[in-house]
């Protein structure tokens, strides 16, 4: 009865995509994945956002900014 009223409303972040792209980042040493934006330009540096755990921590990171597909892995 109550169910719709307090759910959570999901946000729509934006990031400026001719800046920054989505990346996934593995720690070749633990195998720990975190999922970011990196710099296009200058020193490129890398931002992270959220830790990656399983399927639907990716999949919320990607629904959180709009990303249609998989980002790319980095090492």
């Amino acid at each position: 009865m109550f169910g719709r009223f307090f759910q959570k409303k999901k946000k729509t972040l934006m990031y400026d995509a001719e800046k920054v792209k989505p990346v996934l980042h593995k720690s070749i040493c633990t195998g720990e994945t975190t999922a970011g934006f990196r710099e296009l330009t200058g020193e490129r540096k890398y931002r992270e956002i959220s830790l990656i755990r399983d399927e639907r921590d990716l999949k919320e990171f990607m629904e959180t900014y709009g990303i249609e597909e998989i980002p790319d892995t980095e090492y």
